[in-house]
């Protein structure tokens, strides 16, 4: 049971986080703090978060636990606001899409990290944003990734673990780089396809038309390019190495398949259609037995 805890930035993540806290009884008292007075009037409504504060420094005062659910470019700043009010018990956490630069950043306001620090993301969410898009149900079924460091005390890292668990994720223990460089290839790579085939797709002399008659294929292929643009810009920043070694093998696999094309090698094309083919299937078929566990 947490007493009280502090959620900087009410989104589709901190306010699932909340809204799964209340459902399972997990939390006691929830603060949100964030920049928009609507938004966190909507998740007052909305029975997301008890009280709000937009002056980090006084809403993380009195908490056992501060998640920063912010885009990553802005952790760094928030994290320097509430240090004068950080008391030597208290656990902070976040759910950033990249850990290295959260890290580094809080050497850089820190000095030493702080034992109760414990960088966290949840693989989890969608296109929509915004505290109107939260569900108690977000992370049930989905994989949290923590990846505490040399500092991280047993028992704030058993905290952390315990919250995500009380909402129906799985947990998983990651060092931060090897966590950015699966989530370049898992998550922020895909993200950069969508954006760029929708451009692609835009600026066609015949993009009228691409969308009125677009299949499933494509409606499924790009929702993700209606994702938060300032939260990708950021962990394009953040993650710049990881992201553009993903960028350069997947262009070393379409130069491939183009070559296939265009010397109409018929084998070469079945056989790369086929091993992604059968590969789906397999991920599929984890992803199915993840889900299964966790219910």
């Amino acid at each position: 049971m947490i007493n009280r805890l502090c959620i900087i930035g009410v989104g589709l993540i901190g306010g699932s986080l909340a809204l799964a806290l209340k459902k399972y009884s997990a939390c006691q008292y929830i603060i949100g703090c964030g920049r928009s007075i609507e938004n966190l009037h909507n998740a007052i409504e909305l029975g997301v978060i008890d009280d709000y504060h937009t002056d980090p420094a006084v809403a993380v005062q009195g908490c056992d636990v501060v998640l920063l659910a912010i885009p990553v470019g802005g952790m760094r700043t928030v994290m320097a606001a509430i240090k004068p009010a950080l008391t030597e018990n208290m656990v902070i956490t976040d759910a950033g899409s990249t850990k290295g630069s959260i890290i580094e950043g809080a050497r850089e306001v820190f000095g030493d990290l702080p034992g109760g620090l414990i960088p966290g993301h949840p693989v989890a969410g969608n296109e929509n944003s915004g505290v109107i898009a939260a569900t108690a149900d977000l992370y049930r079924g989905c994989r949290v990734i923590l990846t505490p460091h040399e500092n991280s005390h047993e028992d704030a890292l058993n905290t952390v673990t315990a919250m995500w668990r009380a909402t129906g994720a799985q947990v998983n223990y990651m060092d931060a780089e090897l966590h950015d460089h699966i989530l370049a290839s898992t998550s922020h790579l895909p993200h950069m396809l969508a954006f760029s085939l929708v451009r692609e797709l835009v600026n066609s002399p015949h993009h009228d038309n691409i969308f009125r008659y677009a299949a499933g294929g494509l409606r499924d292929f790009t929702r993700i390019a209606e994702s938060d643009p300032v939260m990708w810009r950021d962990i394009c920043l953040s993650n710049k190495d990881a992201i553009l070694a993903a960028i350069d093998r997947y262009r070393d696999e379409l130069e491939r398949l183009q070559r296939a094309i265009c010397e109409s090698d018929a084998d070469t094309m079945h056989n790369m259609f086929a091993e992604a083919h059968d590969a789906r299937a397999r991920f599929r078929c984890l992803l199915d037995i993840q889900e299964q566990d966790c219910q």
